[in-house]
C-alpha cells in the first residue's frame, strides 16, 4: 500500500505522548516531515497506586513530559520531525503554530488534532458517584459542573479544534492547493460521558465542526474525518478497570496507540481519498 504521504508535511497536535506520539513515528514512517505540538500538562492528581503503575497519575505525568524524545526517536530512524510547545486554550497561539511548521518544513498538508484537555467533571453533587465504570476505578469522586470546568473543556477540545480547521483552509486556499487531510480524534464517549461530561459534550461538538468543514472544504480538495478511539492504554487504564473493560471488547483487548495510528495514517492516504465526513471507532469492536 502506497499512501502517498512521503514528502507530505503533517501537523500533530497534543503528540508528546500516547496516540499522538504514535502518529508522529507512523507519518514519519510513511515518510513525512511531521511537526509535533505539545503542552505540559500541570495537573496533579492524588493516587494511591505507585507512580509508575498505569493509573490516572502516570498518564498526567506522561502528559507533563516534553515532545524531545518523540523527535529524538523519529530522527534516529531517519525521519523528519521537530516540535513546539503552545497553549491551544489562546487562540492566538494558532496562526503562530502554523506559521512555525511551515518555516520548519513547508506548508501543512494533514492536520491532525489530537490534543485535548480533560477533568472530571459531573452533574451530580460530589457525594453521589455517577455510573461510569472509568470514573468508579480511579476511586476520587468527580467535581461538580462549574463554568470553569466546562470552559476549559471547550477552549482545547471544541474551539481550539475549529479555530485550526479554519486556518488549515485558509492557508491552503491562499496557495490554491487542491490536496489536503484533517483528521480528528475523538472518544467513544462523546454521545453520553458521566461523570466526564464537559470532556464527552466538547468532543461531540468537535465531531459536528468536523462534518461540517467535510461539506465545506470537500471541493476543496480536503478531506475531513473523525476517529473515535475505544479503551487504548496511554498509561491511564489500571488492572482493574482493565478487566472491567474487556468483556465489553469483542476483540479482546485494550487499544494501543499505535492501532490508532494506523487508522489515522489510512484516513490520511491517497486511499482515502473519497472518504470524508466520517466517524470511525477504533476500539477493537466495542461500538460497532
Amino acid at each position: 500500500m502506497n499512501t502517498g504521504l512521503r514528502d507530505r508535511v503533517v501537523l500533530i497536535t497534543g503528540a508528546q505522548h500516547g496516540i499522538g506520539a504514535a502518529t508522529a513515528k507512523a507519518f514519519a514512517g510513511e515518510g513525512a516531515a511531521v511537526f509535533i505540538h505539545f503542552f505540559r500538562t500541570r495537573m496533579k492528581v492524588e493516587r494511591t497506586e505507585r507512580p509508575e503503575a498505569p493509573g490516572l497519575s502516570l498518564f498526567l505525568q506522561r502528559q507533563s513530559q516534553p515532545a524531545d524524545a518523540v523527535v529524538q526517536d523519529i530522527r534516529a530512524s531517519g525521519g523528519r520531525a521537530t516540535s513546539w510547545e503552545c497553549d491551544l486554550s489562546d487562540p492566538a497561539t494558532v496562526g503562530t503554530l502554523f506559521q512555525n511548521a511551515e518555516a520548519t518544513f513547508g506548508p501543512v498538508e494533514v492536520l491532525v488534532n489530537n490534543a485535548a484537555y480533560w477533568e472530571d467533571d459531573s452533574f451530580l453533587p460530589p457525594e453521589i458517584q455517577p455510573a461510569n465504570p472509568f470514573v468508579e476505578s480511579w476511586k476520587n469522586r468527580p467535581r461538580s459542573l462549574t463554568s470553569e470546568s466546562h470552559d476549559r473543556h471547550f477552549a482545547v477540545n471544541t474551539r481550539g479544534v475549529a479555530l485550526l480547521m479554519a486556518e488549515y483552509f485558509r492557508r491552503h486556499v491562499s496557495r490554491n492547493a487542491h490536496w489536503g487531510r484533517i483528521i480528528n480524534v475523538s472518544t467513544e464517549g462523546a454521545h453520553c460521558f458521566p461523570g466526564e461530561i464537559s470532556y464527552g459534550a466538547s468532543k461531540a461538538a468537535m465531531e459536528a465542526y468536523t462534518r461540517s468543514a467535510a461539506c465545506e472544504f470537500a471541493r476543496f480538495g480536503i478531506t475531513a474525518n473523525i476517529v473515535a478511539p475505544g479503551a487504548t492504554q496511554t498509561g491511564w487504564i489500571t488492572p482493574e478497570l482493565e478487566q472491567r473493560v474487556l468483556p465489553t471488547i469483542p476483540a479482546g483487548r485494550l487499544g494501543t496507540p499505535k492501532d490508532l495510528a494506523d487508522a489515522i495514517v489510512l484516513l490520511a492516504s491517497d486511499q482515502a481519498r473519497w472518504i470524508t465526513g466520517q466517524l470511525l471507532n477504533v476500539g477493537g469492536g466495542s461500538r460497532m
